[in-house]
């Protein structure tokens, strides 16, 4: 993989929330527990264990992308696609709108569609990518949703530059 000419600009103050959330967790438990003279060493390592697992379900994915790739990082493992590769591109409905991308080799990525809305070199790349797929023929399944996609990023970058030079 070539370097990321992009990458996620708001993971940082995401694992930034999801560590003071976790550690918030950790004094008020302790805290709590200390004031009942309940605490012991005992309790103390299971709430510094449920204080991890708190944190590894807060810290999002790391986003990075580039000429041809897309790349997701979590703590466990990292997932990437070639984007002038793909084959199909998904959407679950329901609360969490989980972005799947599935390339010609068969892996597959998924992705939180509001970090291209955040990200535009990100979603730069991913729609340069597919549209090489689509004019190489590999792309057989969803193009409505890259089409619905561009249009809700077109809106959001309007608004944002509308709003930034005061013409709402």
């Amino acid at each position: 993989m070539r370097p990321a000419s992009g990458r996620d600009r708001h993971w940082q103050d995401s694992a930034r929330f999801a560590a003071g959330c976790a550690l918030v967790f950790l004094g008020l438990a302790l805290l709590v527990d200390w004031d009942a003279r309940t605490l012991t060493p005992v309790r103390a390592l299971l709430w510094l264990v449920l204080t991890a697992l708190l944190f590894t379900i807060l810290l999002p994915q790391r986003v990075s992308a580039g000429p041809g790739w897309f790349a997701t990082r979590g703590l466990v493992c990292r997932r990437a696609v070639r984007t002038d590769a793909l084959v199909t591109v998904r959407q679950s409905d329901g609360v969490c709108a989980c972005l799947t991308l599935r390339d010609t080799e068969g892996r597959r990525l998924d992705l939180d569609p509001r970090v291209l809305l955040a990200n535009p070199l990100l979603w730069h790349e991913l729609d340069t990518g597919a549209r090489r797929s689509r004019a190489a023929g590999t792309l057989r399944e969803g193009t409505e949703i890259l089409e619905r996609l561009r249009h809700e990023i077109d809106d959001a970058t309007a608004r944002d530059v509308l709003g930034a030079s005061g013409i709402h």
